[in-house]
């Protein structure tokens, strides 16, 4: 599910200037291990927020860490994640799963929408969607899905950028409590034809001190 992100608006003022300044560019290998521990503290984050993202609270950050090392060694070619940085330090990030079947090669999901609780509420998550859209099409892609947590203020903003609901199934999973369910909303957008457009900087080229380990 995708979930953890802030209200769809927004909020304004000071902080707002500096959290736009924030890049969002696509993770690539190798990856370090610094970022490596900073998308297992985003998980941890999320889940000990209550967001709908696979996993039941309490979870630890080796799990979670555990969990992003199988994901990104083991992702389809086409898959992408865009990570959002602020001060080089990753405060989100989107993934982008292109169908396998032979019939959709139009079709990708979206999963595991995720901005700090430290960063939320300064439109990262829009910023990460948008992003995710324009890679999505730049690489050939029309119709996106995702689904998320009936209720969660996530479905504020996919509906804010132009997602379609398409239906609720019941009972879907789990809460982090692991012991109530909650429902799950379908969403799908069909992307408008465009022409092609640059792709984001990726992170191949990114070695600071500390971070010297790839994956």
């Amino acid at each position: 599910m995708t979930a953890g992100v802030e209200h769809a608006s927004g909020a304004q003022g000071a902080d707002s200037l500096t959290h736009a300044q924030a890049t969002i560019e696509r993770l690539a290998p190798p990856v370090f291990n610094l970022d490596l521990r900073a998308l297992a503290q985003l998980l941890v984050d999320a889940v000990e927020s209550g967001a709908a993202v696979s996993f039941l609270a309490p979870l630890a950050v080796d799990e979670a860490e555990a969990w992003w090392r199988r994901t990104l060694t083991a992702e389809h070619s086409r898959a992408m994640v865009l990570v959002a940085r602020l001060n080089g330090a990753i405060v989100g990030t989107v993934q982008l799963h292109p169908a396998w079947s032979p019939n959709q090669p139009h079709r990708a999901e979206i999963a595991k929408l995720l901005v700090h609780s430290s960063a939320r509420g300064q439109g990262l998550g829009a910023r990460l969607m948008r992003a995710v859209e324009t890679e999505a099409r730049g690489a050939g892609l029309r119709l996106l899905t995702l689904d998320a947590k009936r209720g969660a203020v996530a479905g504020e903003l996919y509906r804010s950028l132009g997602w379609t609901m398409a239906g609720e199934i019941p009972r879907f999973a789990l809460d982090t409590d692991g012991r109530t369910c909650h429902d799950a909303v379908i969403y799908c957008k069909e992307l408008a034809n465009a022409d092609p457009v640059p792709p984001l900087p990726d992170s191949s080229s990114r070695l600071e001190p500390g971070n010297s380990r790839p994956l």
